[in-house]
């Protein structure tokens, strides 16, 4: 299996990207497109664990605007894993925030383009000790 062929890591960027603008400015229409339409999506978020591309968009729908606060990206990494599969990781902080946030997308390529079949976001809280 290829890693990180150029092209396609590219690709992903870039639905990366868009799905990051999107985010920014509360544009749902786009965040519903780029979640792919399968009861098998899955999106664990802060407060809420949502499963299928329905309860996702039921989500996105019925969120207050003004909770969206934009944010910067702190670190961003990208793998790809073939042609036709990645994931997208990232740290992020909102806008006003002194919390650090995590990120990741699992991406796969369909007959409509780039989708997201999994995410899940989180905030980092009290690091957890490790044994030696």
């Amino acid at each position: 299996m290829e890693i990180n062929v150029p092209e396609v890591v590219a690709e992903v960027t870039a639905a990366f990207e868009r799905y990051e603008r999107a985010l920014n400015s509360n544009d749902v229409a786009v965040l519903d497109e780029l979640f792919w339409r399968s009861p098998h999506t899955l999106r664990y978020g802060v407060g809420e664990q949502l499963y299928g591309h329905d309860q996702i968009a039921a989500f996105r729908a019925g969120r207050d605007p003004g909770f969206v606060v934009n944010r910067d990206l702190l670190k961003l990494w990208i793998v790809t894993y073939g042609r036709d599969f990645g994931t997208a990781n990232c740290e992020f902080r909102r806008h006003g925030g002194n919390r650090t946030g995590r990120q990741s997308h699992t991406w796969m390529r369909t007959p409509d383009g780039w989708r997201i079949v999994a995410a899940h976001v989180s905030l980092l809280g009290e690091a957890t000790p490790m044994k030696v």
